[in-house]
Parts: C-alpha cells; structure tokens; sequence
C-alpha cells in the first residue's frame, strides 16, 4: 500500500459480522450462549481433572490446560464484541486492539502446541506403554507446558511488535469481529512485505511443523494398532485417540481453511464468519468432545456435582 495520509492514530472500528440492525441482537444472544457454554464447560473439565486422584495423569494434565487456554482464547474476542454489540459501539483504542491481537495469538499458539504435545502423549501410551509412567515423568510434562507457553508467548510478541511499527492511514475500519493479524496489516499505508513475509514463516512453522508432529505421532500409533491381534484390544487402543483427533480436525481444518480462502478471496466478512468456528465453537465444543466418549472424565464430573451437593 502506497503511503498517504498517515497521522498518529488512537482507534479502530470493528465492523463485526453483520451491519444489520436487526440482527444485532440475534448475533448478541447467540455468542453470549456460546461463551458462557465454553466457560462453563471448560472449566468443569479443568475442576474434574483437580478434584478426581484417578485423573491425575499427563493425558489429564494436558487436557486441563487445553481448557484453560480454550476459555482464554474465547475471552480475548467474544467479550468485546458483546459489549460492542450492547453499546452500540464498533470502537477499539489502538492498543487494545495491538493487546487483542498479542493475546489471540498467544492463546491459538497455545493450544496448537497443547494438541501437538497430547499427540505425543498418545503415541508414547499406545506405543511404549510399559515405558509410559517413566517416559511422561510430571517433570517432562511441566517442561511441555513451559515450551509451549514460551514459544506462544515469543510468537505473539513478535507479531505484535511488528504490527506496532505500521503506519495507518485514514481507513480504520476492520470488517471483523476482532483485531484479527492480517485485517489489521492490510489497514496499514507503510510497507508491509516484512510483516506478510514473517507471518507466512511463522504459520509454516508453528501450523505446518506442529501438525507434521501430530500426523507422524498418529502415523506410528497406527502401526502400533495394526499390529495388536484382538479387535477389542485394537477398539480399546483407538478410543483412547478419538476425542484428540476430533480436536485437532475441527481446529486445524478451520482455521487453516480460514486463512486459506483469506488469501484466495477478497470477502471480508465471509472469512469473519468462518472465523467463528476455530475461535468460538471449537472451543466449546472441546468439552464435549473430551466428556461424552470418556468415562474417566464422566465419573470425575459426576464426582464434582454430587461433591457440590
């Protein structure tokens, strides 16, 4: 983009999903829904994971900390736009949408490497299971979640420091939801094949080497599986698999879809809404996922509400 009016700017104006008046208040309803399932949802799974003994192990470790992350990377958008909504306001300060930005990225980073490193905990239970207990020691499991922290944390910042260096003109409008990383770097008037270039990098990196991780931990379980003689000890091995292969479906095929059909079409608002999936409906329907085929997780929820009880 060609320089031009450029000023020291203070705000931008999130346009969100619909301009319409009276859909407003659906899409108010809808996502308030949505969020407080989310919230709720996973922080259940986090309480069951601490309350139940039999639910602490690494798989439950890292499940409690995809909760979290889940309920931080719905809290970074979904609460601003409701008050935008309720206010009648599509108003975001420059550094709350820079503080937006550093913080979604830090949350999707997360629990991209979250699910990278459960695969691994599934590879290790299925293929070395006698080794298991020495393998995924509680020190290896806390240096996961470190890595995975620091690395989000190195992301995001970088991203974000980037962006603050833009020049913007006149045209402060983002046809989106939140201050999403790309919408706000084609705001700017300064050059920004740095910025396009670094986040074309990181998106290989992190998305492509993350994922790469879990097809080869998923590519090695099943030559583990292939090779158990009985169809129940086969069955049995899997299920363990299904909840965590159902997560990283809806969560890579999303939002790699999103940014992919971002760069091949110029309709905003279109890649706003297939946003919603991998931001808001992904990470509420994690705890169901992980609930409904798991009877560990339904006995440390049961556990909990007679507990309150």
């Amino acid at each position: 983009m060609e320089p031009g009016n450029t000023t020291q700017i203070t705000e931008f104006y999130l346009l969100g999903l619909s301009e319409e008046p009276e859909l407003q208040h659906i899409i108010f309803g809808i996502f308030f829904s949505m969020y407080l399932i989310t919230v709720i949802g996973n922080l259940l799974i986090i309480l069951a994971t601490i309350s139940d003994s039999h639910l602490h192990t690494p798989m439950y470790f890292f499940l409690s900390n995809l909760s979290f992350a889940d309920i931080c990377f719905s809290s970074t958008t979904v609460p601003n736009m409701l008050v935008n909504i309720q206010t009648q306001s599509k108003v975001i300060t420059y550094a709350g949408c820079i503080t937006q930005m550093d913080f979604f990225l830090l949350f999707a980073g997360l629990d991209i490497f979250l699910l990278t490193v459960m695969a691994y905990d599934r590879y290790v239970a299925i293929c070395h299971p006698l080794k298991y207990t020495i393998i995924m020691n509680p020190q290896l499991c806390v240096l996961f979640i470190l890595t995975a922290w620091i690395m989000s944390v190195l992301n995001s910042l970088l991203h974000s420091l980037m962006v603050s260096q833009l020049s913007f003109c006149t045209d402060l409008e983002i046809p989106h939801f939140f201050c999403e990383l790309n919408q706000v770097v084609h705001l700017a008037c300064s050059d920004t094949f740095l910025n396009e270039m670094v986040m074309y990098f990181t998106l290989g990196f992190v998305g492509g080497g993350t994922f790469s991780g879990i097809l080869c931990s998923y590519s090695k379980i099943v030559s583990s599986i292939r090779r158990i003689s009985s169809t129940q000890g086969k069955y049995k091995a899997f299920s363990t698999c299904v909840s965590h292969l159902s997560v990283v479906f809806l969560f890579y095929c999303t939002s790699m879809g999103v940014y992919l059909s971002s760069t091949a079409s110029h309709s905003s608002y279109s890649s706003a809404a297939a946003s919603v999936m991998y931001t808001v409906v992904t990470p509420m329907l994690n705890p169901f996922i992980y609930s409904l085929r798991n009877k560990d997780i339904k006995r440390g929820l049961k556990q909990l509400i007679t507990r309150k009880q």
